[in-house]
């Protein structure tokens, strides 16, 4: 998490620093239906590299957003899911999803 001088005065700031890249809202939004493995995120967001899905992930996981869960198994089976601070986006989410669609249906019948 981020230390109280590292957060920006303004709390749109904080809110658009902890999830303002499109990665992590997209990892965000799947992960508020159940948890992911590495891969399935992988497959589920085309053009995104292992490289900054694995940097996404650490960020979330650091600002305590996300829970990497590793299960002792062989092959190793992690998978990614919220924790309770971030379930607490899901109104912010929805929000998004709602603005989202009344913008395309405005823009297709334009």
């Amino acid at each position: 998490m981020l230390t109280r001088e590292e957060l920006p005065d303004c709390p749109v700031a904080t809110a658009v620093w902890l999830i303002g890249n499109k990665w992590k809202l997209l990892i965000l939004r799947d992960l508020m239906d159940r948890p992911w493995r590495f891969n399935e995120l992988l497959r589920d967001l085309p053009g995104l590299s292992q490289k900054v899905l694995t940097d996404n992930l650490r960020q979330l996981e650091s600002d305590g957003l996300i829970i990497r869960d590793v299960y002792p198994e062989v092959p190793p089976h992690v998978e990614y899911r919220l924790s309770e601070l971030g379930r607490t986006l899901k109104p912010v989410l929805d929000a998004l999803r709602a603005w989202g669609a009344m913008y395309q249906q405005q823009a297709r019948s334009d």
